[in-house]
């Protein structure tokens, strides 16, 4: 046997453990479900979830498609939360197993962040509110009516993927109107170290902007002892230095000194030297040589509260500068914070880039909104969107564990695809050809058998209006001048 038929035989085999462990994580409608995610993976044409049952690789009818994603979770009850809970770990269990071990790095890396459901037009979905959503005409708010799911991504090694935007998602939660999304990240974090393949000896490195650098996220990741948090903060933002108290031998009584000389971001003058530069040059595809220089001051503190007590736990503060052949700044500074009692184990380099690749998640919420449907569902049951949700991210997972098996199929004018043979797989590449895979590889889920038809509603049965909610507005509480 050749070396090529051996990883594709080892590629198969992978493809058909992910195949089984999703399609025994699954509890309910296992065969309809298991075919709604392949129609998903496969998706060329439909742009509404309901034309998924026109899909080839969904063998039912639209009836079946919508029940599968009602019943794909129980409703949470005091009976129901054990099976909810096993079917979550279950199926985080299953995607985790799909990511290798990295071969150019000695750490895990994740990646979390927030996206938006816009849903303006349905004033009987339940807690609505206002979310931030970009909008592309100048001078229009970047606000919308709907909800926000928090995802939390494994970014693989770029050797594996060939440097493609690729991010495999681990968990995604909706994040309710009365919560925060950094408290549901903290639950999310909570339940992918706790459940997940992922060991809790092994160094993970968690990368995210700087939404997430308030200490009420921070504060709960540095419990743990084996992950570091790479965060960006604003340029505006106010750092301190740790406090040395020089040894004497007089006592001193009050509350003992924790922080030292200010370090205000916006004010070089505060600034002292680095405790460490390090620059790297690199060239962009127009063939642009740019520098980055990575100053590094550690020991830094932040101000905590009653909840946080930060002055425990330093941190390293980075400057991330950019600059061009004639020692140009092409861009403004970048500040990045590093906390964790192992972040000493990273270079700076390694931060940096565990950074940029940071970036990979907007790519998977790109293509997710335009290739599966993520935002396409209008229910009026909030339960059936966040089932939705998690489906899209399944289909994602699977075109992942199909990566191996894709064949590039370029388009008549994608010319570029056609003369390049050393082409890396994307996510688009694999959705065209994962309808061949699927026809030749076989599916878990029987063929359907018709049930006979339904009797429909009983004859003069008048049907309740469903219940207005109006949106939720969240307002800040006006400090009363004394």
């Amino acid at each position: 046997m050749t070396m090529k038929n051996q990883e594709t035989e080892k590629a198969i085999k992978e493809f058909r453990r992910w195949r089984e462990n999703l399609f025994n994580g699954l509890k309910a409608r296992k065969e309809s479900l298991i075919e709604l995610i392949d129609a998903l993976s496969s998706n060329q044409q439909a742009t509404s979830v309901v034309e998924l049952s026109l899909n080839p690789l969904f063998r039912r009818n639209y009836n079946s498609l919508y029940k599968g994603i009602q019943e794909f979770f129980p409703y949470q009850t005091e009976d129901t939360e054990d099976e909810y809970l096993k079917q979550i770990k279950d199926l985080l269990k299953a995607v985790s197993l799909t990511i290798p071990l990295s071969q150019s790095r000695h750490f895990n890396l994740f990646a979390i962040d927030t996206t938006p459901y816009q849903r303006p037009y349905s004033p009987v979905l339940a807690d609505k509110k206002f979310i931030h959503y970009p909008n592309p005409i100048k001078g229009n708010k970047p606000i919308n009516i709907g909800h926000t799911y928090s995802v939390i991504c494994a970014l693989p090694d770029p050797t594996i993927t060939g440097n493609k935007p690729w991010a495999v998602p681990l968990s995604g939660e909706r994040v309710p109107s009365n919560d925060k999304a950094a408290n549901v990240g903290n639950k999310q974090l909570k339940e992918i170290f706790e459940s997940s393949s992922f060991s809790r000896q092994e160094l993970s490195v968690l990368v995210a902007d700087n939404f997430y650098s308030q200490r009420d996220f921070i504060g709960e990741q540095v419990n743990y002892k084996n992950l570091v948090t790479i965060t960006r903060v604003r340029s505006n933002r106010v750092f301190y230095r740790q406090f040395i108290e020089k040894i004497t031998t007089q006592k001193k009584s009050g509350h003992p000194r924790w922080y030292g000389d200010k370090f205000d971001l916006k004010d070089e003058n505060t600034w002292t030297q680095p405790n460490e530069v390090t620059q790297c040059v690199f060239t962009t595809k127009t063939g642009r040589q740019l520098t980055t220089t990575i100053s590094a001051w550690k020991q830094m503190l932040m101000r905590g509260n009653k909840n946080y007590k930060m002055n425990s736990y330093p941190f390293t503060l980075l400057q991330i500068l950019i600059t061009d052949e004639v020692n140009n700044a092409v861009w403004q500074p970048m500040w990045l914070i590093v906390i964790g009692s192992r972040r000493e184990e990273l270079s700076l380099i390694d931060c940096y880039q565990s950074y940029r690749q940071r970036y990979d998640i907007e790519h998977f919420f790109r293509f997710s909104k335009q290739k599966l449907l993520m935002t396409a569902y209008s229910t009026p049951d909030v339960r059936h969107e966040e089932n939705w949700f998690k489906l899209t991210l399944l289909a994602y997972v699977n075109l992942w564990a199909a990566r191996k098996l894709a064949v590039v199929l370029p388009r008549p004018w994608e010319q570029y695809l056609k003369t390049n043979e050393l082409i890396k797989i994307s996510p688009s590449l694999v959705q065209r050809d994962f309808e061949r895979i699927i026809s030749t590889l076989g599916t878990f889920a029987s063929s359907p058998k018709r049930r006979g038809y339904s009797s429909g509603r009983i004859k003069g049965y008048k049907q309740v209006p469903r219940t207005r909610h109006q949106v939720i507005k969240k307002r800040q509480k006006n400090k009363l001048n004394k």
